[in-house]
């Protein structure tokens, strides 16, 4: 049976030896020696497993799988029962024309993304009461978390974040984590909130609703909490259940600044914990504070409206340690799923599925009073917390032997969540359990609430609500995007490979997808295998001795390696340590998440080759010595080269007291060649949705583990429910599950062990190989901009478009934008250098696909050349216009200067990897948009239909 590898692997040996002989090289080791330096490199081979077969890793994923003890989730804290629709979750989850779609940054190429994202938006808006909504952030305690931070830049005065004391556990203890970081006060309030705003000179004041017992305050009592709030110059951060204000009056309505929470229970598995897709909801005046991404309406080249990110899209590149948060990747494809479980359901249906669990709850309640047991609160949306003195423990048991998780609170009370598809077996189970009879019925109880359905009142709610055409809805939009199932996405330093489909099946077994992140050790032991052997394993591929899965993307891994450095000094009597050296070159998550750990950015000049100025590093680390915390750089570095100087780095900055992290972004190029944390680095974050083909699911899920040496171990996240999840001296959590997105860890686990050592190390190699061969192919007519000393690139490459724009006027976005008509997703556009392409190939693309990817910039460049003759005008050519739409191509009027042959089929009828004709022409949804406009007319909600009339 053919090896994993040479699956995974484009390139035969035949096409390996054609590339070799373009890059000048006699062999794939002679191109290693070159390009890497001798003093990083690794001895031997990774101590990693033998590679295993497609069908040893699915079986031994299922045992892992079946280890775990998937109970009825009534735990509650955040996380729900629900019911994956099966037509969402064959359609979107497991499809990869959803999950292999990178972050639409080229809009036109990613309309149906942005379409699904906008009705996320949507619905969040719409529940919440407040105007305008992100596209999704990480987890319910990142949002919280990330709410608190934009009270923090609104408010005009106050030094405390006040919370309520049912705030969720592991919301409470991230917000801890960020704010302990940026020396912000959390005060949990004792007595009423009342008295205690009235005690504290606070900014913010967080609410949870429900709170995490049950707590259901009426409209009348949040409304006088949050005007005495505001009325003391604080803002009010709502963290809200989304399924209960279907049924609940809307937090803008009783005067909430931002509403924040989870949408997990809107049709996404549990996941032990993630990935699930938070949200951000604000009031007028705050859509600019907004952290993340944002989707918009503006219009393309033809008056059409089409969507875009908005306002905050790649800010971090931009304003760097001052952008409003260090997120980077969201969680689009759960936000997709979350958004169509909304369009599936309706308002009417997601109504219905509310007042269901709702009743169960009062049903649990009414039998609970039979049974002689005080509940606390009468008045509940789905938690019940049952006063049961001294029993907690034994009632926990016993509702675990009828298949039940259960909360204990306290050794005095039990607390039960009900969530969609609970059974009426376990109903009655759990009535038994506690004593008493489960009635048939019970009254409504909601505490004052009595919201009408004024909610997701769009056309796109009413339309699709059965299978038919909830099917044909999903395919229309898949069909809008171009993704990895349709062809190559050259991206630079995002590493867009293939993501195995042996390896994305097992996520979505029972005992992976169903299990509670709190569940007890006895219920996870196959979870714990997993981590414990994944966790090993990506250690030793870094060179690293402790490694944490908790953070849930590569930005918040960047924090939490960065935080691991701050407490480092600290517990060493050296907390003045807060000079983070960080190079001109870097990823703008890199000053961001500095500026979050309380770090102080100094910028460290690069050199004319792109490499890092070395004279102005010895200077900087001079001047800052005493108060050096350490240096952020990138291995190989943003520009696409090994520096042959990156031991000196390490050494410099070691000298003066520092420590040092190395972003593992480009990662890609080191496995089983070199490891960061032998060759002087003492942290790095791993971006799993790169190197280690968790896809990138349109932006997101997205998973960011830390790689520590032995020193920095003490101080990785911790997690306050889960003592295993971390070191007790650690900071904090940085996600709200004790392992982040642990559903998705299967698929890096299935990568190497499909892999194994000598596999992955292939897999380097050759993208070191298909790098080079498309720099060398394309040199002659796009400048490479950075090479190594050996005269060749890494994995990636950066092509110079500058000359040609000053002498032809065409620009950056105009090739990248005339890609789409040749059939392939743009490199990455102006970073880190602008009016460039950084090019990406990855060791998954063939050398067919690669020269087709050749050719097509190749005869771009012959394109450019005839602007340049003046044989086509500069505002009239196919460059300038594209990408060019079918409507426009179709039209009965065609008045350019050059054919529409040349418009829609630049590279002849034969569009793809494989023969076909029209059947194979891609075509964007929309012609080129106009950012601008999309900006100046913010719209971030589903447009009336009228709007696309015509």
């Amino acid at each position: 049976m053919t090896a994993f590898a040479d699956r995974h692997i484009g390139p035969g040996s035949d096409d390996l030896e054609a590339m070799l002989r373009v890059i000048g090289v006699n062999s794939v080791a002679e191109l290693v020696d070159t390009a890497i330096p001798a003093g990083i490199r690794l001895e031997g081979a990774l101590d990693l497993p033998p590679a295993r077969s497609e069908s040893e890793v699915l079986t031994r994923l299922r045992e892992l799988s079946e280890r775990n003890v998937v109970k009825t989730p009534l735990y509650g804290l955040g996380y729900y029962a629900t019911v994956t629709p099966p037509v969402i979750r064959r359609n979107v989850l497991e499809s990869p024309a959803w999950y292999t779609a990178y972050t639409p940054y080229q809009p036109e190429i990613s309309q149906g993304r942005l379409e699904a994202l906008l009705t996320f938006q949507t619905v969040v808006s719409d529940l919440t009461g407040l105007p305008t909504a992100g596209a999704s952030l990480l987890d319910e305690g990142t949002a919280v978390a990330e709410g608190v931070a934009l009270a923090r830049r609104a408010a005009p005065k106050g030094s405390v974040c006040l919370v309520e004391p049912t705030l969720l556990p592991q919301s409470l203890a991230v917000l801890r984590t960020r704010m302990d970081a940026l020396g912000i006060a959390v005060v949990v309030a004792e007595g009423s909130l009342t008295d205690a705003l009235r005690a504290h000179d606070a900014f913010c004041l967080v609410l949870q609703v429900p709170g995490s017992d049950g707590l259901l305050r009426s409209p009348d009592e949040l409304r006088a909490v949050t005007d005495l709030a505001h009325a003391n110059g604080a803002l009010v951060v709502a963290a809200c259940d989304l399924l209960a204000l279907t049924l609940v009056e809307a937090p803008g309505a009783w005067g909430a600044d931002v509403a924040v929470g989870t949408t997990q229970r809107f049709g996404v598995p549990l996941f032990f914990g993630g990935p699930h897709a938070g949200y951000i909801a604000v009031r007028t005046g705050l859509e600019r504070q907004l952290p993340g991404r944002l989707v918009g309406v503006s219009i393309d080249a033809d008056g059409t409206p089409a969507y875009r990110l908005a306002l905050q899209t790649r800010e971090q590149h931009i304003r760097r340690e001052k952008a409003t948060s260090n997120i980077c990747t969201s969680q689009v494809l759960l936000a997709v799923t979350a958004a169509m479980y909304a369009v599936y359901h309706g308002p009417r249906g997601l109504r219905e599925i509310a007042l269901g669990v709702h009743r169960d709850a009062r049903r649990l309640a009414d039998a609970c009073a039979g049974a002689g047991l005080a509940v606390r609160y009468r008045d509940v949306f789905d938690t019940v917390t049952i006063e049961v003195p001294g029993r907690a423990g034994a009632i926990v048991t016993a509702a675990a032997a009828s298949g039940l998780l259960i909360r204990a609170e306290s050794d005095d009370a039990v607390v039960v969540a009900l969530g969609e598809g609970v059974s009426e077996r376990d109903l009655g189970a759990l009535a038994q359990v506690l004593g008493g009879d489960l009635p048939p019925e019970a009254a409504d109880a909601l505490a004052g609430h009595d919201r009408p359905v004024d909610y997701l009142s769009h056309p796109v709610f009413s339309a699709y609500h059965s299978e038919t055409a909830m099917l044909r809805y999903l395919a229309t939009l898949a069909g809008r995007d171009f993704a990895l199932d349709r062809g190559m996405i050259p991206l630079g330093s995002c590493t867009m490979k293939l993501n195995p489909t042996a390896a994305l099946e097992p996520i979505s077994y029972r005992g992976f997808a169903d299990l509670h992140p709190f569940a007890p050790p006895s219920d996870t032991a196959g979870y714990t295998e997993l981590i414990t052997e994944l966790e090993s394993w990506l250690a030793t591929t870094t060179g690293y001795d402790r490694v944490s899965l908790q953070p849930n993307a590569g930005s918040q891994g960047e924090f939490a390696g960065l935080l691991a450095i701050r407490r480092y000094h600290e517990a060493n009597g050296a907390g003045h340590r807060k000079v983070c050296l960080i190079p001109s070159s870097a990823h703008g998550t890199n000053a961001a998440s500095a500026a979050l750990a309380g770090l102080r950015v100094v910028v460290v000049k690069a050199a004319p080759d792109g490499s890092v100025d070395l004279d102005d590093l010895a200077a900087k680390v001079a001047a800052h010595a005493d108060q050096l915390a350490g240096v952020m750089v990138t291995y190989p570095s943003t520009h696409g080269v090994f520096e042959e100087t990156i031991s000196d780095i390490c050494a410099m900055v070691h000298a003066a007291g520092g420590q040092v992290y190395v972003d593992g972004a480009n990662l890609n190029a080191l496995v089983g060649l070199a490891r960061p944390g032998t060759f002087g680095s003492d942290v790095s974050h791993l971006n799993l949705h790169k190197t280690f083909a968790i896809p990138h699911g349109g932006g997101g899920p997205g998973v960011g583990p830390v790689g520590v040496r032995g020193h920095l171990a003490p101080y990785l996240p911790n997690h306050p429910l889960d003592e295993n999840a971390g070191p007790a001296t650690g900071p904090g959590p940085v996600s709200a599950a004790p392992y982040g997105s642990a559903g998705v860890l299967p698929i890096t686990y299935a990568y190497i062990a499909l892999m194994g050592p000598d596999g992955l190390r292939r897999a380097t190699e050759t993208a070191l190989v298909n790098a080079n061969y498309v720099a060398k192919r394309l040199a002659g007519r796009y400048p490479v901009l950075y090479t190594g000393a050996g005269g060749h690139v890494a994995h990636e490459c950066i092509l110079d478009l500058r000359p040609m724009t000053k002498r032809t006027g065409v620009t950056v976005d105009d090739v990248a934008k005339r890609l789409i008509d040749y059939g392939f997703h743009a490199p990455t556009m102006s970073f880190p250098v602008a009016g460039t392409l950084m090019v990406e190939p990855t060791e998954s693309e063939s050398k067919a696909e690669l020269d087709r990817f050749c050719d097509a910039m190749l005869a771009i460049a012959d394109e450019v050349a005839r602007v340049a003759v003046g044989e086509w005008p500069a505002d009239d050519n196919p460059l300038h216009h594209a990408p060019h739409t079918l409507a426009r191509v179709t039209a009965d009027e065609w008045t350019h200067p050059y054919s529409r042959t040349e418009a829609a089929f630049p590279a002849g009828r034969r569009t793809g990897p494989v023969a076909g004709g029209l059947g194979d022409k891609y075509w964007p949804a929309v012609a080129r948009i106009d950012g601008v406009y999309g900006d100046r007319h913010l719209v971030c909600s589903c447009p009336p239909p009228e709007a696309f009339e015509d």
